[in-house]
């Protein structure tokens, strides 16, 4: 779990420069500044950072199990505070650096599609986006740019992150390390899975209420 094998055999989906990336922010598990990494990462990551923090939040907890839930409300913070960061760039620097940002991961294509779908959805766009493998700083910065509710935003996502990496670090708490190798070879597959059922719990409240 902490990145420093000799043998650069790929994990999916991380090649090249982007893998190195993804094991120089793993090596901070093993750092006495492995918290403040986890920081960083967590808030870089809602507005421009390629890795996302989740590797380093399941290195920590393994290392560190009983203070799992430390590491997640640390993550959960550091990751919301970076979401306003990318809120404030998609509202007031969008063509500045917002544009560049998703023309840097190839999300431009999906800008309008992302857009329409906060100015239907709102928060519930946030929060499954919060939970699942789509990048959040697209999310972050096309709420700026739609201009979403501040509180609904911030709101959705302290709920999706929250659920996402609290989720984590108490399979690893209750698990262990028995848990943390399937958690990362699956996980998109996992977070897919719990974004659907969490949705269909909205909507069947929703359906209950009308």
């Amino acid at each position: 779990m902490t990145g420093q094998s000799s043998e650069p055999a790929p994990r999916t989906g991380i090649f090249g420069p982007i893998r190195r990336l993804y094991d120089w922010v793993l090596s901070w598990a093993d750092s006495p500044w492995g918290p403040l990494a986890l920081f960083c990462v967590s808030f870089v990551e809602s507005s421009f950072f390629p890795i996302p923090p989740d590797p380093l939040l399941l290195a920590l907890c393994l290392g560190a199990i009983r203070k799992s839930w430390w590491f997640a409300g640390l993550c959960t913070l550091a990751s919301v505070l970076g979401g306003l960061l990318g809120y404030a760039i998609g509202m007031f620097a969008f063509d500045t650096f917002g544009l560049p940002i998703l023309e840097t991961y190839g999300k431009v294509e999906d800008f309008e599609v992302i857009r329409q779908r906060f100015l239907d959805e709102g928060n519930l766009a946030v929060l499954i986006a919060a939970i699942t493998p789509v990048p959040y700083k697209l999310v972050t910065i096309t709420a700026g740019v739609a201009q979403m509710d501040l509180p609904a935003f911030v709101g959705a996502s302290v709920i999706g992150r929250g659920f996402r990496f609290f989720l984590e670090a108490g399979l690893l708490f209750v698990l262990g390390e028995r848990v943390a190798e399937f958690i990362e070879q699956h996980f998109e597959k996992l977070t897919v899975a719990f974004g659907v059922l969490l949705v269909g719990g909205f909507l069947a409240v929703r359906a209950f209420l009308h």
